[in-house]
């Protein structure tokens, strides 16, 4: 399997139970721990879920209505 390295804005925010986090960029990937350790560990896997999940979905068979290519964005 192919490594991609991105940078991604993670947010934690401290609740009673512990802490709930998510990222800006990713839709779905968003998770909870009783300590902020055990938030980005949660987190990290969520985000190897979510971006498993896309690439699942991707392989699918195109049908006439879909099509793959490649994008390349430049955010500031």
């Amino acid at each position: 399997m192919k490594t991609m390295n991105i940078s991604l804005t993670a947010v934690f925010k401290k609740v009673p139970e512990g802490y709930v986090a998510f990222v800006e960029e990713l839709p779905g990937a968003n998770t909870q721990g009783y300590t902020l350790d055990e938030a980005r560990t949660n987190l990290e896997e969520a985000i190897q879920m979510v971006l498993e999940g896309n690439r699942m979905l991707s392989e699918e068979q195109p049908t006439e209505n879909s099509f793959k290519e490649s994008y390349h964005l430049a955010l500031v």
